[in-house]
């Protein structure tokens, strides 16, 4: 089987990447509806006034600002995962077209390795934001993940080899 072109592995894995952008487009707009309705009812409590709440429904009720917090953190992580599989989705159309060493690669994976790097600081800040805003809760425990940081590493090599193979291949468009 072809790793290159049309009918190739990767072509199969541009259309998987174009169904999983479309699921992700809809968790962001998903999200970003919950979080509305959050805000709404945490800063209107006379919105709630004919429903009877629970003390557990009461509590969430309360503590809607630090729901709505979480739920923008949780959207914003899915429109970094968003960029991420978006930056996929035009590199998987050049290797579709079987073009691998495009020069846009190369910044679509530097992009890719950015993101990658914001989201694991984001988990750092979001772990430092959840214990000073929720000092009861001590089930959130911080870590280092070395498979995270190895991942990001990684895509910026990536990203040189491929910025190598560009030039290597504009190089030998100019000899004759």
């Amino acid at each position: 089987m072809r790793a290159l072109g049309p009918g190739s592995v990767s072509s199969f894995l541009k259309i998987i990447l174009d169904v999983v952008f479309g699921a992700l487009w809809i968790g962001v707009a998903a999200l970003a509806l919950i979080t509305l309705a959050a805000v709404l009812l945490s800063f209107n409590p006379d919105l709630l006034s004919g429903v009877t709440l629970d003390s557990e429904a009461g509590e969430v009720v309360r503590r809607g600002p630090v729901l709505a917090a979480g739920l923008m953190a949780a959207a914003l992580y899915l429109a970094g995962i968003l960029v991420i599989v978006g930056c996929l989705r035009r590199i998987f159309a050049t290797l579709t077209a079987g073009d691998p060493f495009h020069p846009d690669n190369v910044a679509r994976l530097r992009l890719i390795g950015v993101i990658l790097a914001g989201l694991e600081l984001g988990r750092y800040a979001l772990w430092a934001l959840t214990a000073w805003a929720l000092p009861d809760v001590s089930d959130v425990e911080p870590s280092f993940s070395l498979t995270a940081w190895f991942s990001v590493l990684v895509v910026f090599v990536l990203a040189e080899v491929f910025r190598e193979g560009a030039r290597l291949r504009r190089e030998a468009e100019l000899t004759i």
